[in-house]
């Protein structure tokens, strides 16, 4: 009795939590079907009553511009990244865990040591190159550095998922006339499923949520993102739509829960597997 008690005890803590963190993410959802007055006067928590307007509203967009633009634009930039995290971030994890090379360590290392670099260092150095380029304006800023391996998070966690794979499919491989560019797309790349979908998660998730690099880069409103558009919706002079806000809100968190929901196991396996096996 006295560990089902604790059990108890534990499992209602946690839902108690729980509730708690989730309770700004319901209210939100929950004033997104409220009139604009009864958002912030009312004190019931469900709407009452119950309207469509500010998602029928928010959707139409801001300037003539409909809000299917700002996900199509971010759909777009998040879609180049994760093919250019996945694809850069795999060759470079490949070099690290399976091949050798002078000074392999100090190079990652040298790796390592830019997970712990501010982004806010490299923030004036960037934007006076992309300036010089000709790519301020456009999506070339946010979606170029991701052919590069410039994520050492990607690259750590993918070499020490390839690291975790045994080193006698490399011989086997071999013996059976496989080189190097084989044995990386038939045996390596297959049997890192979880890592690539771990990146592909987080890379959508990051993306997704960015705000800072969108608005440094893009200044059309065609080019927006849906961060961006968000934000728009926001006016410091008082004439804020809250209730459209709250709406594009609530639907630009579905395509986050959806991808999680759907590649949780992957998602977990890659996590647990790239942080056991060195």
């Amino acid at each position: 009795m006295p560990k089902l008690m604790r059990n108890a005890f534990y499992h209602l803590a946690i839902i108690l939590v729980g509730l708690f963190m989730l309770y700004p993410l319901a209210w939100m959802v929950s004033s997104s079907f409220k009139e604009a007055p009864a958002i912030f006067q009312s004190v019931k928590f469900f709407p009452d009553p119950a309207i469509l307007t500010n998602y029928i509203n928010g959707w139409k967009g801001l300037s003539g511009i409909g809000f299917s633009t700002f996900f199509r634009n971010s759909l777009t930039i998040v879609l180049f990244i994760i093919v250019g995290n996945i694809a850069s971030c795999l060759l470079a994890a490949f070099a690290f865990a399976r091949l050798k090379f002078k000074a392999q360590a100090f190079w990652f290392s040298m790796m390592l040591g830019t997970m712990m670099l501010p982004g806010h260092v490299r923030l004036i150095p960037q934007y006076i190159i992309f300036n010089k380029l000709g790519w301020i304006n456009t999506y070339f800023p946010l979606i170029v550095p991701s052919f590069f391996a410039t994520q050492g998070f990607f690259i750590f966690l993918m070499t020490q998922f390839m690291r975790g794979l045994p080193r006698e499919l490399d011989e086997a491989a071999t013996v059976d006339g496989c080189g190097p560019f084989r044995l990386f797309t038939q045996i390596l790349v297959p049997l890192s499923t979880p890592a690539i979908v771990t990146t592909s998660i987080f890379s959508f998730i990051w993306t997704w949520n960015d705000f800072f690099s969108q608005m440094l880069y893009i200044n059309d409103l065609r080019k927006a993102t849906v961060a961006l558009a968000l934000r728009m919706y926001v006016d410091a002079s008082g004439s804020s739509s809250w209730g459209a806000l709250f709406a594009m809100s609530t639907l630009s968190l579905l395509p986050l829960f959806i991808m999680f929901i759907v590649f949780q196991r992957y998602l977990i396996e890659g996590i647990t597997a790239g942080g056991i096996k060195g």
